[in-house]
């Protein structure tokens, strides 16, 4: 039997080519997917929809009453999506306080309870001057607590973890996967806003392999 991963997907692109590169390597996989109180909720439904597709065990967990204890993030609260690039500094309000370690340690528990030994995240280079938890020195310091926080040792896996989103994005399409399946967006409306940082990468990224994104954007 193959060996069993859990992996953290939120239905974004970066989760997206990590959950399919977990199955090209031949694990059983186990998508985890969290309701953390984002202001949308439509990431989680191009998941399920990717997993039922997939044929592939998915949990979809509801963790929005911790909201109320991450204030200050325009992800959670009443607060305007930023536009403009991640590299601008006005991009931190859309960090949320201690999330990976919150998934991580949920994701951690749930691959003891069912015999996993690894953990994927989708943690890449292009979140590095944003996000202190998707950066080389959080994922070490995560892996070596992963490993003596249980009498099971869990690996913590970030594939891309030094790759940009253009790098991801190429890697996945030699996979010949469909990016039409993910969203990206901070936004939840119908289409996508094409302003906000997660936009503007995805889109530098489609660019820089002369491809058009699949999704429509207003």
């Amino acid at each position: 039997m193959s060996e069993k991963a859990v992996v953290i997907y939120s239905g974004g692109m970066d989760s997206f080519t990590v959950l399919n590169q977990a199955i090209a390597e031949g694990y059983q996989v186990y998508p985890l997917s969290f309701n953390y109180g984002q202001r949308h909720l439509k990431e989680l439904e191009f998941a399920a929809k990717v997993c039922e597709n997939l044929n592939v065990q998915h949990k979809v967990v509801d963790i929005s009453a911790i909201n109320s204890l991450l204030a200050g993030s325009s992800l959670t609260d009443d607060i305007d999506i930023p536009e403009g690039h991640y590299e601008e500094d006005s991009m931190k309000s859309t960090v949320v306080p201690n999330r990976n370690m919150i998934l991580l340690s949920l994701a951690v528990g749930y691959a003891v309870s069912i015999g996993a030994n690894k953990v994927f995240y989708g943690a890449h280079s292009g979140d590095h001057a944003i996000y202190p938890d998707c950066r080389p020195e959080f994922v070490e310091k995560m892996k070596a607590v992963c490993a003596i926080a249980d009498y099971q040792p869990i690996d913590i896996v970030t594939p891309f973890l030094n790759d940009s989103k253009i790098d991801i994005l190429t890697h996945g399409l030699k996979m010949g996967l469909d990016y039409s399946q993910s969203w990206t967006c901070y936004n939840g409306r119908a289409k996508a806003c094409g302003k906000c940082g997660a936009c503007q990468e995805r889109l530098e990224a489609f660019a820089e392999n002369d491809l058009t994104d699949p999704l429509e954007y207003e």
